[in-house]
């Protein structure tokens, strides 16, 4: 009887994290807005984390601008921050590795990336 339980409870660890999705739908928002700011149609995606039960709900996943690249190689992080769980998500910050794009941020550069994703997001969720 101890078998089929130990069975269980290390299949469910071994299960990849895109298996365990919090939010598909706020993940796949997530790939739209870096696939957006990277101008690619095709992005390598790792491991993706979604939290759609904090405020502001969030995406965190690996990624790489290289096809084929395993997902175990993948370093780079791209976070998405949105006002709300449900479409229309609304993004409010997103963070290529240690670079935020926000409304707030000084930098003009960073602020116009910014306001660019949130119109490609706004007409793509209409």
């Amino acid at each position: 009887m101890r078998m089929p339980i130990i069975l269980f409870a290390f299949g469910a660890f071994a299960l990849p994290a895109n298996a365990m999705a919090q939010s598909p739908e706020l993940e796949n928002t997530c790939k739209s807005v870096a696939k957006s700011f990277f101008m690619a149609d095709q992005l390598a995606i790792g491991t993706v984390q979604s939290f759609p039960e904090l405020k502001p709900p969030g995406v965190r996943m690996s990624y790489s601008t290289r096809q084929g690249t395993a997902p175990a190689e993948m370093t780079d992080i791209f976070e998405c921050e949105f006002d709300k769980a449900d479409k229309p998500h609304n993004l409010v910050r997103f963070c290529v590795s240690s670079t935020c794009y926000s409304p707030n941020v000084d930098d003009g550069d960073r602020k116009r990336r910014f306001d660019e994703m949130r119109i490609l997001l706004n007409r793509a969720e209409k």
